[in-house]
């Protein structure tokens, strides 16, 4: 019995399938005539529409296309071919691409930013292929604050301010001193304190071991520690991101100390980098910078 009710339904599958493609009438006689120039600009529509790109633009051009698109759809249905059916199904796509286009237009207006950050986003992270979006979580959480150091005025101290954030320099510069002994600059599009940053585990606590001071007007944005870690484990993909942009900024910060690294004496000790130790004083043997960078680096 059950072979025969599974034999009966293949055979109920097969009618069926049998029906809805060879039951409709082959076009013997196609029509010699073209269709109007509106069906024909709906087709070059289409094409065009899903020729976007990505993103909130890429958005708004296959929308505007499409929608484009069905509205011309619509009216050659209505006007030459006559059919409800055809009209009402592209009317309502048309609809339909209108809202997204909406929607999207108002997505785009409320991640406006001052121009600071624009022009942040347009020099870092946009060549990266951030997203807009991604972008305003970041930030959202500096609370969209874009703050002043004049002149001569340090934002950290050596052995007094502690490292309880991060900070991105937008204009200006900074130069960087220990004991009194410059050390390097700091250019926009850099990180003050990413070597600080790097040095301390969420749960640690540290201070300066150098002094930054203002060589001109600067201004930068700043991220509090706690709250950029929570940034963090919300998005992943943030915290890969500011991974990569902070172990870039210590290698160029690296690169700009390496003229300065071998002395007379010895080799210079840069205490904000703490991957990088050596003794300055004399009659110390000189060892491989190398092999220092291996013996000395955090265990992770």
């Amino acid at each position: 019995m059950d072979d025969q009710s599974n034999i009966e339904a293949a055979g109920d599958n097969t009618s069926f399938w049998d029906s809805l493609i060879f039951a409709h009438p082959v076009c013997v006689n196609w029509k010699s005539e073209a269709e109007g120039s509106i069906y024909h600009l709906a087709s070059i529509l289409f094409v065009i529409g899903y020729m976007g790109g990505s993103g909130f633009f890429g958005l708004l051009y296959i929308y505007f296309l499409l929608g484009l698109g069905f509205l011309c759809s619509s009216v050659w249905s209505w006007l030459d071919v006559c059919a409800a059916d055809i009209f009402s199904w592209n009317f309502i796509l048309f609809v339909v691409c209108f809202i997204q286009f909406i929607y999207v237009t108002y997505q785009v207006r409320s991640v406006a930013f001052d121009q600071e950050f624009q022009e942040l986003y347009s020099a870092l992270f946009q060549p990266l292929g951030i997203s807009l979006t991604v972008f305003r979580k970041i930030v959202l959480c500096c609370d969209e604050e874009v703050i002043t150091l004049e002149k001569e005025h340090c934002y950290a101290m050596q052995g007094k301010t502690p490292i309880d954030k991060l900070s991105l320099l937008l204009s200006g510069r900074i130069r960087v001193t220990v004991d009194g002994e410059f050390l390097h600059y700091i250019f926009p599009l850099h990180f003050l304190d990413s070597p600080e940053w790097d040095s301390l585990r969420p749960t640690e606590e540290g201070i300066f071991q150098v002094t930054l001071t203002a060589e001109t007007d600067c201004r930068y944005i700043t991220w509090r520690r706690k709250k950029l870690y929570l940034l963090f484990a919300k998005h992943r993909f943030i915290a890969r991101l500011f991974s990569i942009l902070i172990g870039n900024d210590i290698a160029e910060k690296l690169y700009a100390l390496n003229d300065r690294v071998i002395l007379s004496k010895g080799f210079r000790y840069d205490i904000r980098l703490p991957n990088f130790y050596h003794i300055s004083a004399p009659g110390t043997p000189k060892i491989q910078p190398g092999g220092q960078l291996q013996n000395n680096s955090r265990q992770h």
